[in-house]
Parts: structure tokens; sequence; C-alpha cells
């Protein structure tokens, strides 16, 4: 009974973050007065402050310091927190740009091919053998892409830097190994000087959106802290209730929602050529699927310990 509780709250959990993933391109529209590094600015610090909140308010502080000083006393940690804070800034930088530069469609690609590199990414870096389906589904991910390149004459680079960079990020939180609240709040405070530095330059130059006569703008900069730390909790707490099958696919819920939002609501082209190369991509995807379901072994695993890890 509490097993199947359990598996509802993850459902739902994880349903949320994807669908909230899912409708971002709809608030950063909203800020598109801003220029993709101011919002990211402030996209940082907020989510900064508002991790501070969800540690307050859910009394973590213990563990967020116990996990600190671990950290600290950890270099090879310390250099992949780092590294980690400045591929999520790099990512979130591309996505907001994107989307305020009416390139909503190729970031759907980008988040459709993600776990496909990073099944690369595991093949080439780390080494990993790879079944026959995933062989499969990553050259049709391939092809897809050299579609697109061919038609318009340049690399889809949106859709590139996106899936690398977090494909990149999740091979470093793996590696990490830390609590999900401890490692947002650190990430967004290691390049939050950066941020800050920004936002104070603007705010002298007289360029800053933030205060001012316009204070919709204002509190939808601040709000971008909650529509990003949010997601990340939910997911977080999906990917521990639930199977790894089932988090994988829903993780196609965001991108997917995102392609409707791109043609349907902006008006983005759709046209031969990307319906092609989504047709390589999503059957790429459903092979990719199918090899994660019929690779689980047959016999039964022991029991152990399992680890938290966003």
């Amino acid at each position: 009974m509490q097993e199947e509780k359990n598996r509802q709250i993850g459902m739902a959990a994880a349903i949320g973050a994807c669908f909230m993933w899912g409708i971002l391109p709809i608030y950063w529209k909203l800020l598109r007065d801003a220029s993709a590094y101011e919002i990211l600015a402030h996209r940082i610090c907020w989510s900064f402050i508002f991790m501070l909140a969800v540690i307050f308010l859910f009394r973590r502080g213990k563990k967020f310091v116990m996990d600190c000083k671990e950290i600290w006393q950890d270099k090879k940690r310390k250099q992949l927190l780092l590294s980690a804070s400045l591929l999520i800034s790099v990512n979130w930088l591309t996505y907001i740009w994107a989307v305020n530069h009416d390139h909503v469609i190729e970031t759907s690609i980008g988040y459709y091919i993600t776990p496909l590199m990073s099944v690369l990414l595991g093949m080439v870096i780390f080494h990993e053998k790879l079944i026959l389906g995933k062989k499969i589904s990553i050259v049709l991910a391939f092809i897809g892409i050299v579609i697109m390149t061919w038609q318009f004459g340049q690399v889809p680079w949106i859709s590139v830097i996106l899936a690398v960079s977090f494909a990149i990020y999740g091979a470093l939180k793996k590696k990490m190994m830390m609590d999900p609240i401890t490692s947002i709040t650190l990430e967004t405070l290691l390049v939050m000087p950066l941020a800050l530095v920004y936002i104070g330059y603007l705010w002298l130059s007289g360029e800053s959106h933030f205060g001012g006569m316009n204070w919709a703008l204002t509190l939808f900069l601040i709000g971008a802290g909650i529509v990003t730390a949010t997601p990340l909790i939910l997911f977080s707490q999906g990917a521990n209730l639930l199977p790894l099958n089932v988090l994988g696919f829903l993780q196609y819920i965001g991108p997917t929602i995102a392609l409707f939002l791109g043609v349907f609501l902006f008006k983005e082209v759709f046209n031969w050529t990307h319906m092609i190369a989504f047709s390589f991509i999503w059957a790429a995807l459903v092979i990719f699927s199918l090899s994660e379901r019929f690779a689980i072994p047959q016999s039964k695993p022991k029991r152990k310990k399992t680890v938290l890890q966003e």
C-alpha cells in the first residue's frame, strides 16, 4: 500500500516537473524586454535565495552545513561542483536566448537528444559498453542532426549546446553524489558573484530592467528563481520514488510540450526537413526506451541501499 502511494507521489512530482519545464518558454517570453544575460543573472541570484528559503522551511540547515563541510574537504568534488555550476549556467543562457529569439523548436530538439548524448558520452569518455539498440538509437539521432545541418547549411548549434552541456552536467552530478537541494544551492552560489557584478553594472549604467516603472517585469525576474528551482526539486523527488525506465520516459514530456508551443503558439517554422529530422530522432528515442526496458537483468538483483541523487 505504501509502495503504491510512493509511486503515485513520485509520478505526480515527476510529471509536474516535466510539465513545468515544457511550458517554461512561455515564462521566458514574458521577460524578453530584458537581455538573456540579465535574465540569467537574476535567475541565478533568485534561485539561490529561493533555495535558502527551502532549506530554512524544511529545516535542512544541519544537512546543508554537513554537506558543505564534506565538499570543502574534497578537492575533486569542489572541482566537479564548479564545473557543474558553469555548465548549467551555459545551458540556461543558451535556452533563454533561444526562446526569446524564436528558436523554441531547436530547444526541443536539444532536450530530445540529451539522453542519447548522455549515452554517447558514457561510451566515449567512460568506455561504457552499449547494446545494439542503443547504438542504433545514437546513429538515428545523428542522422536527424545531419539532415538539418545539410538542409539549413549550418549545424543546429542551439540543440547541440543544450544537449552536450546538460549531458555533461548530468555526468558531473552523478560523480558528485550530492544531495539535490545542497547541489542546486551551491551551484547557484558559486556563479552568483559574477551575476551580481553584471546586475550592478546594468544598474550603474542605467540599463537595468529591475525596479523602476515596470513592476511586472521586476516580479517576473524575481520569479525566475522559483520557476527554476521548483521543477528541479520536484524532479529529484520523482527520481527518488520511481524506476529509472519510468523516469526516463517522463522526461520526453517537456520537449514535446515545447515543440507544440513552438509550432502552434509561437508560430515558428516547422517544415518537411524538421519533420524528417524529428522522425529519425523520435525513432531513436523509441528504440532507446525499448532497449532500456528490455535490458533489465532477468535474475533478481541483490538488495542494496540506494543513493539518492538529482
